[in-house]
């Protein structure tokens, strides 16, 4: 009968970082927000897969509402990839101009418009590699569109997720990418689909960065965060 040897530090602590929580306890972290929100979906306003990507590109270093608020006139003059092309961009411009890094969002929107309709037939790749080939699609971009368009589970790491999972010990991580690595790892398949809007929605108006608002928390028993408030 071979001999069992202990799992050695090195497999343990990389057992640990993917979280602080048992499996019990992250079962009742999910189950606790998914009864806090029980239809999670994005809070910025698009059509189709295009003007997601457009939306979400729009996004980085800027408010939901802010975008929706732009989006709603560039929309109705160009919401396929031949038109915001067609448009432009001084004409992106125009619309986009109360977002931060309006000039080079625009940019990079008409570019992404030109690879779509020259490389994809107008019609938005659903391929990982061909979403983040996009001028402005980074790797959080193409994992909100490839699960809020496609269905696909996957989970997106902005600024909101990265702290609630450091925070609470969900998944702990130096950088985007081991967060997101942790969170695959550890959060059970049935919460795969909404684990993304069900952590930036909490990151976003209950465990904000300042001032986490710890009493009106629904995994305030659950949490590793020591420093509570309330």
């Amino acid at each position: 009968m071979a001999t069992q040897h202990p799992p050695s530090k090195s497999r343990a602590s990389a057992r640990r970082k993917r979280s602080r929580l048992s499996a019990a306890e992250i079962e009742r972290f999910y189950a606790a927000l998914a009864l806090d929100r029980p239809d999670p979906k994005t809070e910025l306003n698009y059509k189709d897969p295009f003007t997601l990507i457009v939306a979400v590109a729009l996004s980085a270093q800027a408010t939901d509402v802010g975008v929706n608020k732009a989006t709603q006139g560039l929309f109705a003059v160009a919401d396929t990839p031949a038109a915001m092309a067609a448009l432009g961009e001084e004409g992106v411009a125009q619309h986009i101009r109360t977002i931060g890094l309006w000039r080079n969002k625009a940019k990079n929107i008409v570019a992404l418009s030109r690879i779509i309709l020259e490389a994809h037939g107008g019609v938005p790749p659903r391929d990982r590699a061909d979403l983040e080939a996009l001028p402005g699609v980074g790797r959080k971009t193409a994992n909100v569109v490839l699960a809020e368009a496609y269905g696909e589970a996957t989970i997106a790491v902005d600024t909101h997720v990265f702290r609630v999972a450091n925070r609470t010990g969900l998944a702990p991580g130096k950088t985007p990418e081991e967060v997101e690595a942790g969170l695959m790892k550890v959060t059970p398949t049935r919460y795969l689909r909404g684990a993304h809007h069900w952590l930036i929605l909490h990151g976003r108006y209950v465990c904000i960065a300042r001032k986490p608002r710890c009493e009106v928390c629904a995994v305030r028993d659950i949490c590793q965060f020591e420093a509570k408030t309330g």
